[in-house]
């Protein structure tokens, strides 16, 4: 799964150099053993992000791009998305990215992060509860979920990010925040420590995340089909 990210990390055209940084030899041997790289981090991190800190601070880079390991069906393009907005807009310190929530069923998930911005795509927060909440008279959580979806006001939260080198190391540098400990997503330490976050509207699909043995089966179900299709 690994070498899969890598390689569409690859064909990111804003990225200039791919590593994984990893506390776990048996993953840096796989990553060595498809021509990649791996950089050796501490066991102690909380975080990826900390974990990516730690690997940056050995390397010259001024802006740094948080991929998660866990990402097989990554769009490379998304990636110089995240990457583009930093570029254009010298005051942000981060950027993120999301995208269109089109089932009342993931909005209601807590395993879907949403995502709510300002008028300059700025994150207000980040949640694993449905936000927006639609308010209606009489309505329920479902029928709240599924005005936020037909208004075009449900955003789901893609887990990569973009970093100014200094503001990934005053990331790292902050304390665990409560709502980050509330909601188990650390880019609300960032909003609670007063980091701006910018975030890029796509109007694209998710990719699927491996989080559980059935997503990683569909995966491989996906990554079979796009082979054989490429095949011939």
């Amino acid at each position: 799964m690994i070498q899969h990210v890598c390689e569409r990390a690859r064909r990111a055209k804003r990225l200039d150099r791919v590593l994984v940084a990893t506390d776990d030899e048996r993953i840096a041997s796989a990553v060595r053993g498809f021509g990649g790289e791996a950089v050796m981090t501490s066991d102690a991190h909380v975080s990826g992000t900390d974990r990516v800190a730690e690997a940056a601070r050995a390397i010259e880079a001024s802006i740094v791009v948080n991929v998660q390991g866990d990402e097989p069906m990554l769009d490379p393009s998304l990636l110089d998305a995240a990457v583009d907005a930093i570029v254009r807009d010298e005051t942000l310190p981060m950027s993120t990215l999301s995208v269109p929530l089109r089932d009342p069923d993931e909005m209601l998930s807590p395993a879907v992060v949403k995502v709510v911005t300002d008028s300059r795509n700025r994150a207000l927060y980040f949640s694993r509860s449905p936000i927006p909440h639609v308010r209606r008279d009489g309505g329920d959580m479902k029928d709240a979920a599924t005005e936020a979806v037909a208004g075009g006001w449900a955003r789901r939260h893609l887990g990569i990010y973009v970093f100014r080198r200094e503001a990934l190391f005053t990331f790292a540098s902050l304390p665990p925040a409560p709502l980050e400990q509330a909601e188990g997503l650390e880019q609300l330490r960032a909003l609670y420590h007063g980091l701006a976050i910018g975030v890029v509207r796509v109007e694209a699909e998710a990719g699927v995340a491996v989080d559980t043995p059935a997503d990683l089966e569909r995966v491989r179900a996906l990554l079979a089909g796009a082979y054989s299709v490429e095949g011939g």
